[in-house]
């Protein structure tokens, strides 16, 4: 039982917590935000393995199966 109350008191110091930094639960966020969040990721993590070549690869085999 008291397993259970420390449980729901660290759940509603989580929701405090999430909702003063601006989180919002509701609603979806759009398809261009999203990507404009990872893209300047995906770049570091290209320059930084060297994926380079393998990210041209895929394009190339996904364009193959396209047809184009």
């Amino acid at each position: 039982m008291a397993d259970m109350a420390s449980r729901a008191v660290i759940r509603a110091q989580g929701h405090k917590a999430f909702a003063a930094f601006g989180g919002r639960r509701s609603g979806t966020r759009h398809p261009l935000v999203a990507t404009a969040m990872v893209l300047p990721l995906a770049a570091l993590l290209v320059v930084v393995f060297g994926g380079w070549d393998a990210v041209v690869t895929q394009a190339s085999s996904v364009g193959l199966m396209l047809g184009r």
